[in-house]
């Protein structure tokens, strides 16, 4: 009987790739090694994702990128720069909603395969002194409610890691050398908290 190894795609921008930090610390990698650890058997996160892309960037690369037709789990984080670059959460919306359902079409139309993540607020960061840090917190929020809902809304997975992002300023070893990025070490907190689901959805072991 031929093996079946398990498939991960991993969609996003920055936070997905792990921007300034070796590949092997992204979180998608960091899964991969804690699922290997298991016994499971799965490849390499095939990961599309670019530092400084917005969701509509996102979605559009997508539009004109030859995938597998399938993927035993589907990652999603991505949102980071329409706050960043003051982009309207109208359109956010909307581009979130597309990239949702691309993941679920990538899943196979298998809900509980995908999972979104929140986006991290960087006004924890030292890149964001001179900031209106409340203002960016705030925004962040506002479009981590809409990811939020619409996670419900399709039934998906939904990982709310905003709040350790909030706690960088208090502990440096968690950010990157460029001081806006993060490290390694929590990318490894994602990939536990990620692993912690896997481990109890049985349909998802390779």
């Amino acid at each position: 009987m031929t093996r079946h190894y398990f498939s991960f795609l991993a969609l996003g921008d920055s936070y997905t790739i792990g921007e300034n930090e070796p590949l092997y610390d992204s979180f998608p990698y960091q899964l991969v090694q804690l699922l290997r650890a298991k016994g499971w058997h799965i490849h390499a996160p095939e990961i599309v994702a670019r530092t400084g892309w917005t969701t509509g960037e996102l979605a559009a690369h997508l539009l004109h990128t030859h995938l597998a037709d399938h993927y035993d789990m589907v990652t999603l984080l991505a949102g980071v720069n329409n706050q960043y670059r003051g982009l309207s959460l109208e359109d956010y919306k909307a581009d979130f909603e597309f990239l949702l359902k691309k993941a679920l079409h990538y899943s196979g139309e298998k809900p509980k395969h995908v999972f979104v993540l929140s986006i991290p607020d960087w006004s924890a960061t030292p890149h964001a002194e001179g900031s209106d840090i409340v203002k960016v917190a705030a925004e962040i929020d506002s479009f981590n409610r809409v990811n939020a809902e619409l996670a419900a809304q399709y039934h998906v997975h939904y990982l709310d890691i905003t709040p350790g992002t909030r706690k960088v300023d208090e502990d440096l070893s968690l950010v990157s050398s460029d001081g806006l990025h993060l490290s390694g070490k929590i990318y490894a907190d994602w990939a536990q908290k990620l692993a912690g689901i896997l481990f109890e959805l049985d349909s998802l072991k390779g």
